[in-house]
């Protein structure tokens, strides 16, 4: 059915004129979602389902939750920025897009219950909501992670982006299901002021909570409910992550050193602060990092460390305001900065760097060839440094003008380039 309804609205965009696409459009995606349901018979009110947003941290926390139900015995899918699993099952999300439309979610759900899954951990984007991505997931539990300033130009405020936030919280209060769960951040007032909505069990997680022992470069080691928590992921944002995720946990049943035990085998997280090991004498991460909040996160995980650092922008056409942010931030924390192309769209690639420049007290090395702007920084590395390499996580493609998309794995870059620098030594 799904690829179905695909190859009919590539046709129908052929012959329906622009201006009545954008009035059909609303209602089209909304009885859309409701036939796709209906067709699938409803998968999600079989199973149950939790839902993950905010503007960073998603993937990550959603990774958590479903190691965590993995290891409590459940079977359960996924449905990420990421990948696609189903238990052991996994394939990676090639379609730059988190949550696809036309039924994407429904055909998955219902292909979990044929291979007996019970639970299953979708991400849900702000992106998703104008098109009614959300609606008929029957949501049993919610997790905001935060709310930061992010995808202002798609919904023309940042009031908008709130909002769009919102409607995701509301079709929980509105969910058919029991127990309607939402378990969001009290340390930011956009997330904080959910927890107030009718219709939900409200629990909050905030970074006062972690009593954090032990924090380097290769994990963080917490203490909650009396119980020690390690995850094998840097940082104090990925704690809260992880605190999130057991709070949730937590209400389906799971114990916390049951959570606990799996966090602490957590497998590498795709792309955020995924480190590539060719057995080189210094750190090489991949980030997706590609707010102000997340680049600055994930330059003070490693305090101790010199940092290379090489980063371009989110993309072309979209929040502009953040470029001269991000390259200031980079300017202060990183002891070298390399800025380089990463999804420019119609834009200028050029112009875009130029702007990540504009208030960068030192000025950085451009090379606007990505491929070279990595050889370039590993090259630079000394033994005990780190090279972080931020924006394009597991993204699979450069976005480029007129629809034009070079596949892409900076990771896979990364690799290869240690390798040629391995066979040159």
């Amino acid at each position: 059915m799904y690829e179905f309804v695909n190859r009919i609205v590539r046709v129908l965009k052929k012959i329906v004129p622009e201006p009545l696409v954008r009035v059909l459009r609303p209602a089209y995606h909304r009885a859309l979602a409701f036939l796709m349901a209906l067709s699938y018979g409803f998968p999600a009110r079989r199973l149950t389902i939790i839902g993950i947003t905010g503007t960073k941290g998603k993937s990550t926390t959603a990774e958590m939750l479903f190691t965590i139900l993995r290891g409590a015995g459940y079977s359960t899918a996924l449905i990420s920025t990421i990948r696609f699993a189903i238990n052991d099952l996994s394939e990676p999300n090639l379609y730059k897009m988190t949550l696809q439309g036309r039924g994407f979610a429904q055909a998955f759900m219902r292909k979990a219950l044929r291979a007996g899954c019970t639970h299953a951990v979708i991400e849900i984007t702000s992106e998703s909501v104008p098109q009614h991505r959300h609606l008929f997931l029957n949501l049993d539990g919610l997790i905001v992670t935060n709310i930061q300033r992010e995808h202002i130009e798609s919904h023309g405020s940042f009031e908008n982006y709130v909002a769009a936030k919102r409607a995701i919280v509301r079709t929980l209060s509105r969910s058919p299901k029991h127990a309607r769960i939402l378990v969001a951040n009290e340390d930011i007032p956009e997330s904080r002021s959910f927890l107030s909505m009718r219709g939900t069990r409200a629990i909050g997680f905030s970074a006062h909570e972690l009593d954090i022992r032990e924090n380097d470069d290769a994990h963080v080691i917490f203490t909650y409910a009396g119980i020690p928590v390690t995850v094998p992921l840097p940082g104090k944002f990925n704690a809260l992550n992880a605190l999130a995720a057991m709070k949730m946990s937590s209400t389906l049943g799971i114990s916390v050193p049951d959570a606990a035990r799996a966090l602490a085998h957590l497998p590498v997280v795709r792309g955020r602060v995924e480190r590539i090991d060719s057995g080189q004498d210094f750190l090489a991460i991949v980030d997706y990092a590609h707010t102000p909040d997340s680049l600055q996160a994930l330059y003070d995980a490693f305090p101790k460390r010199r940092k290379i650092c090489v980063l371009g922008n989110t993309g072309g056409g979209r929040d502009v305001w953040k470029r001269p942010l991000m390259g200031k931030i980079a300017d202060e924390a990183c002891d070298k900065v390399i800025l380089t192309n990463e999804d420019p769209y119609d834009e200028d690639p050029r112009g875009i760097v130029d702007a990540m420049a504009r208030d960068m007290e030192r000025a950085p090395e451009i090379i606007m060839d990505r491929r070279a702007a990595i050889r370039a920084a590993l090259t630079y590395a000394r033994a005990g440094d780190a090279v972080l390499i931020s924006g394009k996580g597991t993204d699979p493609f450069i976005m480029e003008a007129h629809g034009a998309k070079t596949p892409w794995s900076d990771a896979q870059v990364v690799r290869e380039e240690l390798a040629r620098l391995h066979a040159q030594n």
